[in-house]
C-alpha cells in the first residue's frame, strides 16, 4: 500500500503440554517456549510496530514463588527490546548461579519468563497515545491465583462506551475508559463471580479454604465465563486470555471479522493471527493448522484438556477481505492465490483501457505488498499476448516465413520495477510545504525503460487516502513521459470507515468520499449531504438494531467509473502532463477472489454488526460538523 495505514494487532499463545524437562531433553533447552514465542511474534511483526508485549505463567508453583511475568515495550524495535531483556535476565541468572544451567527445576523456580503458558502481542494502535500503558497484555492482579487475569487482543469494540457504563452499573470503578480495560474487567467480573459461587459450593462440601483453591481451578468453567462476558460485545476481535492458575483461551468474534488459527498435538497448543506463522515456526503442514470458527473459543485447561467451545452463536461469516488484500502475510497458501486472482481479475478493464496494446505497455507495481497481485495481473496479460500471437500466426499462415514466425514467438511482455521506495527517507519536517517536497521523494523511479508511446500500468493493493499517489508517485511517473498512466487498485474503492481495528475512522481521509463530494457539487446535488446529515442525527438515540447506514446515499447518484475518474482528477496535480486513469477492483470480483472472506464493509457499507452502522453515521456527523473526534 502506497499510503501508510495503521492496522490491527497480532496475537500469539503457546501452551506447553509436557513438563519443561521434556523440552530440555528433546530440544536441548527449557527455554523452548520462549524461543518459539519470539519467532511467532517476529513473524507477525508486519502486524505491529507501535509496541509489543509478552507474558508467561508457571504452573504448580509454591506459595511465595513468582509465577507470572510480563514485559511490554514501545521502543523503536519493541520485539527485539523485549527479548533482549529476557535474554539478559536469563543469562545473568545463570552466570550468577551456575547450578541453574542444567537444572530445569531451578530454572523454573528462579528465572522469570520460563513457564508452560506464554502469551505474545504485537501492537499497531488504531488511536490513542503510543504510551507503554496502551501496550498489551493487560494484567488484572489478585492474591488468589485463579483470579489473576492476563488479556491481549486484536480487536476494536464499537460499543466501548456502553461496555464501560455496564461496568459502572455493576458497581465497578474502571481505571480507564478504553475497550481493552472494559473487556478485561468484564471477564474479570464474571471470573470473580464464578469463583465465589464455586467456593460457596465447596465450603458446603467440607473443603477448607486451602483445599478449595486447587479444586476451584479444576472446576472453573472458562466457557461459561466467556459467554457471560462477551454477550454484549459488538466488534471484531480475536481475544487471548490466561488465568493465573493455568487455564487459557482464545475467543473469536461471531462474524469471524478478525482471524485466529490454531494447532495442537501432544506437546503444544499454539494460536496465532496468521496460519503461515504457525506452519513455519512449528514446521507443520498447511492442513494441520486450523481456523478457529467464528464465535468459538479454543480453551486449554490447566490439566491440558483442549476443547473448541461455541461461546456466541456464529453469525453470517464476514471475515475481513481487506486483511487478505493487504494486512496478512502473503506466504499463506490461500492468501497468495487470492492476491494473484485479484490481479488477474483486473486485467479485462486494463486491456480495455490500453486498447489491448500489450506490446507498448510496461507493467509494474508499487512496492511491496502489491507484488503478488502484480504476478496475477501479468499472467493474465501474458495470456492476452499469447492469444494475440496465435491470432497473428493464423492471419498470416499463408505467407508466414520462419523469420516472421520467430519474430512473433519472440514477443515478450514488458515488466519492470519502476518504483523503488527509499526506506532511508523520513519526512521529519511537519511544516506542510517542506514536508510535501520530502514526500515527493519517498519513491525513486527507474529511467530509460518507458518510451513516449508506452502505456505505464502500476498496480497498488489499495488506494485509501491517495496522499502518496498525489504527492509522490504520479508526479514521479510523469517524469517518464508515458502516453498514459494507469494506476490499478486490487481493492475496490474504500468508501466507509472501519471500526473493527484498522485505522480508517474519518470519512474525509478517504479519497473516494472526497471525490464523491466534488461530484455532488458539480452536479448541483450537494443538498444530499445535508439530507444524510439530518437522517444520521435522527438515529443518534435509536437502538442499534434499527440504525441504518444512510451514508450510502452519498454515492448513489454516480457510477463507480465516474467516481474513479474524479479520483484520478483529484490526484493529478496541475503540472502533471500525462493522462492519468485509475482502475479499481469491483466488489463482485473481490468476492470471486476471496470467496471465504466476504467482509466488505469498507467498500459497500454493509457492516457485519449493528455498531458498524452507528459508527459510520457518527463519522458522517463529525465530518459535517467539522468535528475531528473519532467516531468510536
Amino acid at each position: 500500500m502506497s499510503d501508510a495505514l495503521k492496522h490491527e494487532c497480532g496475537i500469539a499463545l503457546i501452551r506447553l503440554l509436557k513438563p519443561l524437562e521434556f523440552y530440555k531433553e528433546k530440544y536441548g533447552t527449557a527455554f523452548y517456549g520462549v524461543n518459539k514465542m519470539y519467532l511467532l511474534m517476529e513473524k507477525q511483526h508486519n502486524r505491529g510496530q507501535d509496541g509489543a508485549g509478552f507474558a508467561s505463567i508457571k504452573l504448580d508453583t509454591a506459595p511465595g514463588d513468582r509465577y507470572i511475568s510480563r514485559l511490554r515495550s514501545n521502543a523503536a524495535q519493541p520485539i527485539q527490546d523485549i527479548f533482549q531483556q529476557i535474554n539478559e535476565r536469563i543469562n545473568t541468572e545463570i552466570a550468577e548461579n551456575p547450578e541453574y544451567a542444567q537444572d530445569v527445576a531451578l530454572q523454573k523456580k528462579h528465572i522469570p519468563y520460563v513457564g508452560e503458558l506464554l502469551m505474545g502481542h504485537v501492537r499497531y494502535g488504531t488511536f490513542g497515545k503510543n504510551s507503554i500503558e496502551s501496550v498489551h497484555p493487560f494484567l488484572r492482579q489478585n492474591n488468589w491465583m485463579h483470579r489473576n487475569l492476563i488479556v491481549a487482543g486484536n480487536f476494536n469494540m464499537t460499543n466501548s462506551v456502553q461496555l464501560f457504563n455496564n461496568l459502572v452499573e455493576l458497581g465497578q470503578h474502571p481505571k480507564e475508559n478504553t475497550d481493552t480495560v472494559t473487556v478485561m474487567e468484564k471477564i474479570g467480573h464474571f471470573l470473580d463471580d464464578e469463583v465465589r459461587k464455586l467456593y460457596k459450593k465447596l465450603k458446603k462440601e467440607g473443603f477448607s479454604k486451602v483445599s478449595a483453591s486447587p479444586e476451584i481451578c479444576e472446576r472453573l468453567k472458562v466457557a461459561k465465563i466467556l459467554r457471560k462476558s462477551a454477550k454484549d460485545w459488538d466488534g471484531g476481535y480475536a481475544m487471548v486470555g490466561m488465568f493465573g492458575h493455568g487455564d487459557s483461551f482464545v475467543l473469536r468474534d461471531p462474524s469471524g471479522i478478525r482471524p485466529a488459527y490454531y494447532y495442537h498435538d501432544d506437546e503444544v497448543v499454539v494460536v496465532a493471527s496468521e496460519r503461515p506463522v504457525i506452519q513455519t515456526v512449528f514446521n507443520v503442514p498447511f492442513e494441520k493448522v486450523l481456523e478457529l470458527p467464528p464465535g468459538h473459543a479454543i480453551i486449554t485447561k490447566k490439566n491440558g484438556e483442549v476443547s473448541i467451545d461455541e461461546i456466541l452463536e456464529p453469525l453470517e461469516r464476514k471475515a475481513c477481505s481487506f486483511e487478505r488484500i493487504y494486512f496478512s502475510r502473503g506466504s499463506d497458501a490461500e492468501i497468495y492465490k487470492e492476491r494473484k486472482m485479484l490481479g488477474r481479475l483486473l486485467m479485462p478493464e486494463v486491456l480495455k483501457s490500453i486498447g489491448h496494446d500489450t506490446l507498448n505497455t510496461v507493467f509494474s507495481y508499487i512496492p511491496n505488498t502489491a507484488e503478488t497481485s502484480f504476478y496475477g495481473m501479468v499472467e493474465a496479460a501474458q495470456d492476452e499476448l499469447n492469444a494475440q500471437k496465435n491470432r497473428a500466426i493464423l492471419a498470416e499462415k499463408e505467407t508466414l516465413t520462419d523469420a516472421r514466425l520467430k519474430e512473433i514467438l519472440d514477443l515478450r511482455l514488458r515488466t519492470e520495477k519502476i518504483a523503488i521506495k527509499d526506506v532511508k527517507l523520513r519526512t521529519f519536517i511537519t511544516e506542510d510545504s517542506s514536508r510535501d517536497d520530502l514526500v515527493a521523494h519517498v519513491y525513486d523511479i527507474t529511467y530509460g525503460v518507458v518510451k513516449p508511446e508506452d502505456n505505464l500500468v502500476i498496480i497498488d493493493d489499495s488506494i485509501v487516502r491517495g496522499t502518496t499517489l498525489k504527492k509522490s508517485i504520479i508526479k514521479m511517473m510523469d517524469r517518464l513521459n508515458p502516453k498514459q498512466l494507469l494506476v490499478v487498485s486490487s481493492a475496490p474503492q474504500i468508501r466507509y470507515p472501519d471500526c473493527y481495528g484498522i485505522d480508517m475512522a474519518r470519512l474525509e481521509n478517504l479519497i473516494a468520499f472526497m471525490a464523491t463530494l466534488e461530484l455532488l457539487k458539480e452536479t448541483n446535488q450537494y443538498h444530499i449531504v445535508e439530507s444524510v446529515y439530518l437522517k444520521c442525527k435522527e438515529q443518534v438515540d435509536m437502538e442499534d438494531n434499527v440504525v441504518q447506514n444512510f451514508v450510502k446515499e452519498i454515492y448513489e447518484p454516480f457510477t463507480d467509473q465516474e467516481i474513479s475518474d474524479k479520483i484520478a482528477e483529484l490526484l493529478s496535480e496541475p503540472d502533471v502532463k500525462t493522462e492519468v486513469k485509475i482502475i479499481y477492483q469491483t466488489v463482485e470480483n473481490l468476492h470471486k477472489a476471496c470467496p471465504k472472506n466476504l467482509g466488505d464493509w469498507y467498500f459497500t457499507g454493509d457492516y457485519p454488526t449493528f455498531g458498524g452502522n452507528r459508527v459510520v453515521n457518527k463519522a458522517f456527523i463529525n465530518f459535517y460538523e467539522g468535528n475531528k473526534d473519532r467516531a468510536y
